[in-house]
């Protein structure tokens, strides 16, 4: 007899937040609970979360935490081709146009195709996943995402054998990105995985979060999330996914390797050469927390890197 076993993040369905607790703005603003530059919203976000078409999915995995408030998410960002500042994302992002939009996928496939995303997202069965996501500059988020496994995207493409990794790209367009005008980083923005990360089932292909598509700032209209890596692996706002035989050449790796390597996992042992790793600061939190190995999710994962030395492969 055949018995199944859920992992340990999986979440029963009968334990799943209503939808309309999470999509309340009043009652999110209420819950932030902290004033100051690094949470307060912006005038004008670049995108109204509250005007995102609703996508149909059901939560599957939890980190066992609250979420971390909607406009939180959506106004204190990372995405410098709209500016190095947190707010400069969601301030800034509105000259993004995330539909059309079409995702290259080739390399060393046996299938490759170009993925119609409007269309992808309305016949995907989308799951919702609530993962932890740490950032490399020490502050930290619990965000309900939503998107399938990209294990399911790999599958449906058929890797030749010879492809040993997947490389990422984000769009590259200085009409709707206007910062990539700036030497900031080689544009355009490149990240990879090696091939058993991109199929194991806690990486995800995303589309929406807290049950609406993206945010142009939080990497609309697809994006990856790897959530046992600093935030920068999950990259935004995809043009092409490529299968490789080499170890692809990843944006900030390339910029400074000393203090970005290709894995980016999460070590609190491994400092960043200009500050510690080992606590992080959770947004909507005033103290610190201790970081976790893998950002907690080093039962399901650790087992990808035995043997190797995470000093060096950091």
């Amino acid at each position: 007899m055949l018995i199944r076993t859920s992992p340990r993040w999986a979440l029963p369905e009968s334990e799943a937040t209503p939808e309309s607790l999470y999509l309340d703005r009043r009652a999110l603003l209420a819950g932030m609970g902290v004033a100051g530059a690094a949470l307060a919203a912006p005038a004008m976000a670049s995108t109204d979360v509250k005007q995102l078409a609703a996508l149909k999915s059901r939560r599957t995995h939890s980190a066992g935490e609250d979420p971390t408030p909607l406009l939180a998410v959506a106004s204190y960002n990372n995405f410098y081709e709209f500016g190095l500042g947190k707010d400069d994302p969601a301030a800034n992002a509105h000259t993004l146009k995330p539909s059309p939009w079409g995702v290259r996928i080739g390399g060393l496939v046996k299938k490759p195709f170009v993925l119609d995303v409007d269309r992808y997202i309305s016949q995907a069965a989308l799951e919702e996943r609530v993962y932890r996501m740490r950032c490399v500059e020490g502050w930290s988020m619990v965000i309900p995402w939503l998107g399938v496994p990209l294990s399911t995207l790999v599958a449906f493409v058929e890797p030749l054998s010879s492809a040993k990794y997947v490389r990422f790209t984000t769009l590259a367009d200085r009409k709707q990105m206007p910062k990539i005008g700036f030497p900031t980083l080689d544009w355009p923005y490149r990240e990879g995985l090696r091939m058993d990360e991109a199929m194991h089932p806690l990486t995800l292909l995303t589309v929406g979060l807290y049950g609406r598509r993206l945010p142009n700032q939080n990497g609309a209209p697809i994006r990856l999330v790897v959530p046992w890596k600093y935030g920068f692996k999950s990259i935004k706002s995809l043009v092409a996914i490529d299968f490789v035989e080499q170890q692809p050449l990843t944006s900030w790796n390339q910029s400074a390797p000393r203090e970005y390597g290709f894995y980016s996992n999460v070590n609190p042992a491994v400092d960043h050469p200009r500050w510690s790793q080992a606590t992080e600061r959770r947004i909507g939190e005033f103290g610190k927390r201790d970081t976790l190995p893998f950002n907690g999710y080093a039962a399901e994962v650790a087992g990808l890197y035995r043997g190797m030395d995470l000093k060096r492969n950091f």
